[in-house]
This record gives C-alpha cells, sequence and structure tokens, in this order.
C-alpha cells in the first residue's frame, strides 16, 4: 500500500514538476491549483533536479517529462527517483507531448506508473496522478497499450540483412549510405525499412535504433 493510502483521506497527493520549460511548469501549476486535493510541492526544470527534489522533498508524484535538454533525460531521471528497492520513493507519471512508443517503452521499464500526453483533458489528468499516488496504474492511452503488448511478446526475428541495415543505421548513416554499401537501390533500403519497422513495431528510424538498442539487437 502507498504512503499516500495509509493517510488521512483529506490529505492532499503531493506533486512534483518536471519539465524543462518555464511556461510549461506555470501552465500546469495553475492547472493543478485547481484540482481538490492536489498541492504543488516543487518544480524542477532538469532530471538532475527533479530527482534531488524527489529526495527531499518525498511527493507522492512526480509530473515527469521525458525531453529535459542538456543532462539526463526523464527515463533516467525515473530510473533514478521510482526505486523498487525503496516502497516509499514517489511515482512516476510521464506527461509528454509526443506518443512515440519507443520513448514510452523506456519509461515503464524505467519504473514509470504511467504515460499522459500533454494534449489530455484536465479531468484525465487529475484522475491519474491520484491513480498514481494510490499505487494504481493510471488510465493508459492507446499507445500505452500497444506498448505494453510489444514489451511482452518475444523479440522479434530479424534476417541478416535487416539486422545490418538496423546496425547501420544506428551508425547514422543515411539510406543513400546505405544503398551504397550493400550495392543496392535506395528505393530497396526503404523497402526493407518498412518491414524493418513493422517487425519492430515503430514508424520512424530513431524508434527503431531505439528499441533496437532496448532489445540489445545493436550495440
Amino acid at each position: 500500500m502507498s504512503r499516500y493510502a495509509t493517510e488521512s483521506a483529506h490529505t492532499p497527493v503531493g506533486v512534483l514538476l518536471c519539465d524543462d520549460h518555464a511556461v510549461v511548469r506555470a501552465g500546469l501549476l495553475a492547472l493543478l491549483s485547481s484540482a481538490p486535493g492536489i498541492e504543488v510541492i516543487g518544480e524542477a526544470a532538469s532530471g538532475e533536479e527533479a530527482v534531488a527534489l524527489a529526495a527531499a522533498l518525498r511527493p507522492d508524484v512526480v509530473l515527469m517529462d521525458l525531453q529535459l535538454g542538456s543532462g539526463i533525460d526523464g527515463v533516467e531521471a525515473t530510473r533514478r527517483i521510482a526505486r523498487p528497492d525503496d516502497p516509499g520513493s514517489p511515482h512516476v507519471l510521464v506527461l509528454t507531448t509526443y506518443d512515440t512508443d519507443a520513448d514510452i517503452a523506456r519509461a515503464l521499464d524505467a519504473g514509470a506508473a504511467g504515460h499522459l500526453l500533454k494534449a489530455e483533458r484536465p479531468e484525465e489528468l487529475f484522475a491519474a496522478i491520484r491513480a498514481a499516488a494510490e499505487g494504481r496504474s493510471t488510465p493508459a492511452a492507446p499507445v500505452a497499450h500497444r506498448v505494453l503488448a510489444q514489451m511482452r511478446s518475444p523479440r522479434p526475428t530479424l534476417t541478416d540483412r535487416e539486422l545490418d541495415i538496423l546496425r547501420r543505421l544506428a551508425r547514422g548513416l543515411s539510406i543513400r549510405e546505405i544503398a551504397r554499401a550493400l550495392a543496392t537501390s535506395e528505393a530497396t533500403v526503404k523497402t526493407q525499412l518498412g518491414v524493418l519497422y513493422d517487425k519492430l513495431g515503430v514508424n520512424s528510424r530513431t524508434a527503431a535504433v531505439s528499441v533496437a538498442r532496448e532489445q540489445r539487437l545493436v550495440p
């Protein structure tokens, strides 16, 4: 049972905001100030600051953006905050602009309690914060269902050619450079990339490389 669930029902949920944009933090602060039973007790502009404040303030929930500019990203900050060996550690709720499967998969694997888009209705955000504070899984967006299904499924079976292309993608080669290296046409590489993306459940080269590294398909 979470620390929040054992306290009085009148005790507000303590929330720490982590976003590198001051305007976004100000907007969230104003929004959450209108929510009964929720209190923002701190703000962080970087992953390192979020980790330090989470340890000092012991919030019930940390609202975490994934893209935090320089320093550690939201995934690594989540890993350091949501510690399975500490039952009183804060619950991390990822609040992001983009629903990139690979990033969300990394956040969930790091210990995030759930994921919401910044475009969600305020009521859904309030409900997700309260659910996270009580140790319950937050209402998942469709992308989270898809990501969880992918995480539970076995690693995709890739051909030697697909692995070769994936490794070259990870090294930053362009489609033209890959085609030259493989002595084939750019059209063929694009077709093979389409098959590769389908197998990995992604729709971009960045996501493909991220998933491949998570599943240790490439260095």
